[in-house]
């Protein structure tokens, strides 16, 4: 996507995903049934995901499934290939900075690029449920915008500051074949790799054949 300036990003409509962010994050997970997570290895993991193109009742399960499944994990987000689902669609259940929750679903996602000024990095500890166990300092600017679409098709864009803009960039991520760790220098990444293989996950995870 083409960097836009400062004037465009200040005109933005962003999403309202605060209010109501505990009782929808609820009624998600109720609707929902838990899944395994998969791990680094899988192959579903490593590879773009198709763009979703039915808005349907289908889809609006796999939410509810996903979120049941991010919940069981302990986590703030999960995109549908962690959960062996070949589609570009992740959810969240997130704190920013200021300790505000955000809740939501972002199909067929887009990160702008942010304007030279906007490009704060925050070199904090990153995990994920597909690395269950292993945490490493990785470099992400604090801020995040995030286009694309809800579960009906419409039109949306998401903006996260601190710990949250680092979820959404991680999220996107996973959708295009990335984990963190690819991210990592080739030490960090085989000392993150180590951490997972000496502990056991907290949680279902799918194995590797």
């Amino acid at each position: 996507m083409a960097q836009q300036d400062s004037d465009q990003q200040e005109s933005v409509e962003f999403i309202d995903d605060v209010t109501d962010a505990k009782e929808r994050e609820a009624a998600h997970r109720e609707r929902g049934t838990s899944r395994p997570i998969t791990v680094v290895g899988n192959p579903v993991l490593h590879k773009e995901c198709k763009d979703v193109t039915a808005f349907d009742d289908e889809l609006a399960q796999l939410i509810d499934d996903m979120f049941a499944s991010q919940r069981t994990a302990e986590g703030v987000g999960l995109a549908a290939n962690q959960i062996g689902v070949d589609l570009k669609v992740f959810v969240y259940d997130c704190l920013d900075d200021e300790g505000v929750r955000h809740v939501g679903a972002v199909c067929n996602p887009v990160l702008d690029e942010l304007p030279a000024g906007r490009r704060v990095l925050d070199d904090s500890n990153e995990g994920c449920l597909s690395v269950p166990g292993a945490y490493a300092e990785l470099p992400r600017p604090d801020y995040a915008v995030v286009r694309g679409q809800n579960a009906e098709g419409e039109p949306i864009v998401v903006q996260g500051t601190g710990y949250f803009a680092r979820c959404l960039q991680h999220e996107t991520d996973h959708l295009y074949g990335y984990l963190y760790i690819d991210r990592l220098s080739k030490r960090d990444r085989k000392d993150a790799l180590k951490q997972m293989a000496e502990r056991e996950p907290r949680y279902p995870v799918v194995p590797n054949d």
